[in-house]
């Protein structure tokens, strides 16, 4: 079966009537309308990757920059002074101590006329003999007044280890010191600390000052 597809041209209208006119108008206005769709389709597109962009941006170099962030911060809280140590109070004590036991050791060991004395008219012999009586009378002081004790019951010349937690007023470390304790040396000397001490009262009109009063012969 031969069929042959041919096209009357005379079919194609000439001219214009309403009808295909409206046809035109309705064809153009949808595609006016497409084209308006596409471009706001095209414009939301483009918000929103203007939207996302900066976000996936921002965020990159936050978390490669926390570590810098963080060493700032340690470094600022180094740079902020901690608090500021409490003062030391030093104790303030009275003269009068002092000077009722100055005067203690002068009543009965003649103490300061032997210190202000000028020993180099005397020999050694006359000398020893001044400072024997020198010595009772301090001894005779001290062991009437004061309760004393050893720091260190061993015996001097003899081994001895300090421990970490040492008195450092009580102990006095000398030599070769490297490290942290403990240590362990040679005790050189037992140290000596006062446990009481019984110094007579003395009433208030007493002049503390006076060590001795002069004495005046009549």
């Amino acid at each position: 079966m031969n069929t042959d597809l041919t096209i009357d041209l005379l079919l194609i209208p000439s001219t214009l009537d309403a009808y295909h006119i409206a046809l035109a108008s309705c064809v153009l206005v949808l595609a006016v309308i497409l084209v308006i769709t596409l471009l706001v389709l095209t414009s939301n597109l483009r918000k929103q990757k203007k939207i996302i962009t900066p976000t996936t941006v921002v965020t990159a170099p936050i978390t490669a920059a926390e570590p810098q962030i963080i060493e700032k911060i340690i470094e600022i809280e180094k740079e902020v002074p901690g608090p500021a140590p409490e003062p030391i109070i030093l104790k303030e004590f009275t003269p009068d101590a002092a000077t009722q036991l100055l005067s203690l050791l002068q009543k009965d060991a003649r103490f300061i006329d032997f210190i202000f004395e000028d020993i180099a008219a005397y020999n050694d012999q006359e000398v020893g003999m001044i400072a024997r009586v020198v010595h009772d009378g301090c001894n005779k002081v001290i062991n009437e007044h004061f309760i004393l004790a050893p720091i260190c019951p061993d015996k001097e010349n003899s081994s001895i280890t300090i421990h970490h937690d040492f008195d450092a007023d009580a102990f006095f470390l000398t030599g070769n010191i490297t490290g942290q304790a403990p240590f362990t040396g040679t005790l050189i000397h037992k140290g000596w600390q006062v446990t009481e001490i019984k110094l007579p009262k003395i009433s208030e009109a007493h002049n503390v000052s006076i060590i001795t009063p002069a004495e005046v012969e009549l």
